[in-house]
């Protein structure tokens, strides 16, 4: 679902609307850098571990998931949230600054590795266990996914007989997809669109991640098509048509945590408890908090977590 991105926002009117999430300095120090009250944190064998996450409210709530149940464990918990795309925090990652940090595995894998054949979700984890290099591995994945998209509205999907993305041919010209500016160099963008659907694309750039500001040049019409990760509640709240893609041009964006070497299996298998729990259905409910309730990030983990027996 990136959510890509996932997902930094040059328009800051979209995190005003997404007021549940934290807004952390990224470049914080770890003495700057809270942790949730009442945690039962612990400064004793175990390490302090630096959790980060996307500037992206979905991202920052899983995010939290994971410091949650860490925490739980004795884990110290520093976050760094908010920090941006891909383009910014992957290389934080590789440096050693942040241990653990929610990905979706088709799109970390294309920023990887531009030339694996991996598609389905167990190929993309396996693939990601080599490309990732050494002082990285990824966790088991999460049902929960967060998906890119081709979304239209249900106006324009009838008006064309839009099913599928190669639908897209039908409204005719070239089609525009609101999107953040960086979509227009995935492999997944109007360049793989032509070459795997034979549609003409161009991206207007919308830099809030797919949030209200895509949402809303949507619905009024600026452009045709938006990238909206599959895990908003907007999908359903504005009665939009995410198109399918029965060529798999969008790999798939299960939930997968990285993980530097810091993270012991002890810690290793409080993490994979959230993944082992978080399905589609939740992400969605758990986004939905963010956006109706306007709840933090820690008010909708905890939870979430207390219900799933995890804290």
């Amino acid at each position: 679902m990136v959510q890509f991105t996932r997902r930094h926002f040059a328009a800051l009117a979209g995190l005003a609307v997404l007021a549940g999430c934290s807004s952390n300095d990224p470049l914080a120090t770890p003495s700057t850098t809270a942790t949730a009250a009442g945690s039962g944190a612990s400064s004793g064998a175990k390490p302090t571990l630096v959790v980060g996450s996307q500037q992206y409210y979905s991202n920052e709530i899983i995010a939290e998931l994971y410091a949650q149940v860490l925490e739980k464990d004795g884990y110290t918990i520093t976050r760094q949230y908010q920090i941006g795309q891909r383009e910014i925090y992957l290389p934080e990652i590789k440096n050693g600054k942040i241990d653990v940090f929610p990905e979706y595995g088709g799109n970390l894998l294309q920023a990887l590795d531009k030339s694996s054949k991996a598609h389905t979700k167990d190929e993309i984890i396996t693939a990601l266990g080599t490309a990732l290099g050494s002082g990285l591995r990824v966790l088991n994945a999460a049902d929960a996914s967060d998906q890119d998209s081709y979304t239209v509205t249900k106006a324009l999907a009838d008006q064309h007989g839009l099913v599928t993305i190669a639908d897209l041919t039908k409204v005719g010209g070239t089609i525009k997809v609101g999107a953040n500016s960086e979509f227009a160099t995935r492999p997944y963008g109007p360049s793989g669109l032509k070459t795997v659907y034979g549609v003409t694309a161009e991206v207007t750039p919308i830099e809030d991640s797919g949030g209200p500001l895509t949402v809303k040049a949507l619905v009024d019409g600026k452009v045709q098509a938006a990238d909206i990760y599959t895990a908003d509640p907007a999908i359903a709240k504005n009665n939009l048509v995410v198109l399918q893609d029965p060529k798999a041009l969008i790999l798939p964006q299960n939930v997968v945590p990285v993980v530097s070497q810091k993270v012991d299996e002890a810690a290793a298998a409080a993490i994979n408890k959230v993944s082992a729990a978080l399905t589609a259905a939740d992400l969605q409910k758990l986004n939905a908090r963010s956006v109706d309730e306007k709840l933090k990030s820690a008010e909708i983990a905890t939870d979430w977590l207390k219900q799933k027996g995890l804290v």
